[in-house]
């Protein structure tokens, strides 16, 4: 068994903090101390954070056609990148005030692949870039007919401009690992869907019989 950490939130002390810049994202400069393994405090450091706050991600599977749906679009991070800065994802969004991640996952499946899941299965959530980001990401798999899916979507006055992918399972599955799926909510989402793909197959049969 795993213990939890020694320390929590309350072994950390902010002394102050400074904006540095606000506009769609925030950054602070956060000035903090906390409690030492080897006892005692430590002295004042100074962190930057970068305050994006919580988002959801979800990957859509057919079990009854076998097939995956993912999303590729330009990604500016990614212009450096082999494969070039358009990139295969789940479908994804930030949360907003008085949201849950279920209403985020639905919203974002109908903006950005038209797609109404039958139904969500919680995989996880993890934190992106904890040593200097907030950003929270929820990961979903949401069941659902893919086989007339697909199309090009996205919010045009949000510059977006998303296209909806169906590919096989095997074929995913067969090329996870060789960079063409390059961020962690699709590599987390499509590990967890390789592993738990046997048993969605056999419930939907099950619910077909």
């Amino acid at each position: 068994m795993i213990e939890k950490p020694q320390f929590t939130r309350d072994d950390v002390e902010i002394l102050r903090r400074e904006e540095l810049y606000k506009r769609f994202f925030r950054v602070e400069k956060v000035f903090l101390r906390h409690k030492l393994f080897n006892g005692g405090w430590g002295n004042e450091i100074g962190r930057e954070l970068f305050l994006r706050g919580e988002a959801v991600g979800v990957v859509l599977y057919d079990p009854a056609h076998d097939l995956i749906g993912l999303v590729e679009q330009f990604r500016v991070g990614a212009m450096d990148e082999p494969h070039g800065p358009w990139c295969y994802e789940v479908v994804a969004g930030m949360l907003e005030e008085g949201e849950t991640p279920e209403d985020v996952a639905r919203r974002e499946l109908i903006e950005e692949a038209d797609v109404t899941p039958y139904t969500m299965e919680y995989i996880c959530n993890y934190l992106s870039s904890p040593g200097g980001s907030d950003e929270k990401l929820h990961l979903y798999c949401g069941l659902c007919d893919l086989s007339q899916a697909g199309g090009i979507y996205g919010l045009p006055e949000e510059g977006e401009d998303i296209r909806m992918h169906v590919f096989a399972a095997d074929d995913v599955f067969a090329e996870l690992f060789n960079g063409a799926f390059n961020n962690a909510a699709a590599l987390i989402c499509l590990q967890w869907l390789q592993l738990n793909r046997p048993r969605l197959q056999a419930e939907n049969l099950s619910a077909v019989d």
